[in-house]
């Protein structure tokens, strides 16, 4: 629960409140994972709480249309960060990167960009919809 609780419960009561306050080219971004697309092996409410986010996202993103805000989120993969580190101890960094066709794990800036993108007036046609930031391991369409 605890799991469940940080990335989905602790989610939707902030966007709940932020919906309520946006609006008019408002934009609200949520950080979801490949592992809410494809499922995490030994992780399965971990990928259940980030799936979950993506059907959030995608169903906010309808209701919120009428008042000209947009909700999107971004899908990063492997994040080189102190809470990655643990899992890619020992030859698991090794196998992680060779499912990842760009060869290296993402970095902070990798994410943040997409979202800033995502924030911009360059996406203002872009709603409801899940950018992927892997470096292709999970390619979606």
């Amino acid at each position: 629960m605890e799991v469940l609780d940080a990335n989905l419960t602790s989610v939707f009561l902030t966007v709940r409140e932020a919906a309520r306050r946006v609006t008019n080219g408002g934009k609200i971004v949520i950080v979801s994972s490949t592992a809410g697309q494809r499922g995490e092996a030994g992780h399965s409410h971990y990928a259940a709480s980030k799936g979950a986010i993506i059907s959030f996202v995608k169903s906010l993103a309808v209701e919120l249309a009428p008042r000209d805000v947009q909700v999107n989120a971004v899908a990063p993969g492997w994040v080189d960060t102190e809470m990655a580190a643990p899992a890619l101890r020992g030859g698991e960094r090794a196998r992680v990167l060779s499912q990842i066709p760009l060869g290296r794990l993402a970095a902070s800036d990798d994410v943040a960009g997409p979202i800033l993108f995502l924030c911009s007036k360059l996406a203002r046609h872009i709603t409801g919809e899940v950018l992927n930031v892997n470096g292709g391991s999970v390619l979606c369409g």
